[in-house]
């Protein structure tokens, strides 16, 4: 599960390195461990404090949420937005990106926009997720722990769109947020994924 070596340019790039790249400080072609770690210490307290008030109902009720959780993220995620970003085309069987890191490639790299399809099928998911615990923060009047639980998943939602989803190269990911001037350039050193988004290269 190692990360993809920042000397090298990705895969789909047809620059020989990085050097000179005019995106290379705007976008995360690469990743280390520091953003696998930011993503993880923004991500988990909001599953925590939502698993402190589910497990009040039971074990079952706890367990049927982390397979919803590892059902969304480690394949229906991967499956149906994953599969669009330039990091999956990379060689090897798992996934080196700072959200979905180690998760299994089991489908093929294709390239260009998620389908409306795909879009509904990855907000049903996410809402899903998220919305599993409220029902039963709410009957057990856990007030504190749904308060909490509010906060913390709105500011992770926030700090995902301002650091991470503004620095993402999968753009077809609904969440992405990464200007136009940017995409831009990042096209025209990655043609073949330029022309699955009708954008004009460099010849």
């Amino acid at each position: 599960m190692s990360f993809l070596d920042p000397s090298k340019s990705i895969i789909t790039c047809v620059a020989s390195d990085c050097t000179g790249c005019p995106v290379k400080d705007s976008v995360h072609c690469h990743f280390r461990p520091k953003e696998l770690i930011h993503f993880l210490l923004i991500s988990f307290p909001g599953f925590l404090v939502g698993g402190a008030g589910i497990v009040t109902f039971g074990i079952w009720s706890l367990t049927i949420w982390i397979s919803i959780i590892i059902g969304f993220f480690g394949f229906l995620e991967i499956r149906v937005m994953c599969t669009h970003c330039p990091h999956y085309a990379e060689n090897g069987k798992t996934l080196g990106c700072w959200a979905n890191h180690g998760s299994p490639k089991l489908w093929k790299y294709r390239p260009g926009p998620m389908s409306a399809f795909e879009n509904l099928l990855f907000f049903g998911g996410l809402s899903v997720v998220w919305g599993y615990p409220l029902p039963f923060l709410c009957i057990g009047e856990q007030w504190f722990l749904l308060t909490l639980y509010l906060v913390i998943n709105a500011a992770f939602f926030m700090t995902l769109k301002l650091f991470l989803c503004s620095q993402c190269i999968n753009f077809a990911c609904p969440l992405n947020s990464v200007d136009g001037a940017t995409r831009d350039m990042f096209f025209q050193r990655n043609p073949s994924v330029a022309k699955h988004w009708d954008k004009p290269t460099q010849n």
